[in-house]
């Protein structure tokens, strides 16, 4: 599993869609949500906006698993 790391208090996951490069651009986290299956702890989740936090792991088939890292260490 890999790591995303964030030195914020979170991310959405259409930050989280295009730091893992399963989109080329922002603006395509709504049509890719609405193509794909996206888990968030083991859920699907179609909100983009979502707001991930440190532990939160997100699984995107065809790209991977990740998990949220806080670099500072919060929860």
């Amino acid at each position: 599993m890999d790591e995303i790391i964030i030195d914020t208090e979170f991310i959405t996951l259409g930050q989280a869609l295009k730091v893992t490069d399963a989109i080329s651009s922002g603006g395509m986290s709504k049509w890719f949500l609405q193509e794909n299956d996206v888990f968030v702890n083991g859920e699907i989740d179609k909100r983009r906006g979502r707001k991930l936090r440190h532990g939160d792991v997100i699984n995107i088939p065809g790209c991977g698993r990740f998990v949220i890292v806080n670099k500072n260490g919060e929860n």
